[in-house]
């Protein structure tokens, strides 16, 4: 018995290669929602924060909630405070060293 091999044309592969390299590739997604995780983290543990604006003011106490464009901070023996998140420059732990910005 005579066995025939069959053997693809490579043309085809081109091709199929040429289509699928015109095709634009999709760009990532630019929600990741770490924010989300590590603001629900800190406001259930009641991690106290230190929070510093873009003018270099501090400002220490706890996340009470958030939104898109703002978040509402406890502080003991001071009002509360609502803060615009284009005026926070960095958040950090109050346990911890802060990083020195250079």
């Amino acid at each position: 018995m005579n066995r025939k091999l069959i053997r693809p044309k490579f043309s085809n592969y081109k091709n199929n290669k040429k289509k699928n390299s015109s095709q634009k590739k999709s760009h990532p997604r630019y929600e990741t929602h770490a924010e989300n995780y590590y603001f629900l983290k800190q406001m259930s543990k009641k991690t106290p924060m230190g929070i510093v604006l873009t003018d270099g003011e501090t400002i220490k106490g706890q996340i009470e909630w958030y939104d898109i464009n703002c978040l509402k901070v406890t502080r003991k023996n001071a009002p509360n405070l609502l803060i615009y998140k284009n005026n926070i420059k960095y958040l950090y732990k109050l346990g911890q060293n802060k990083k020195s910005k250079t």
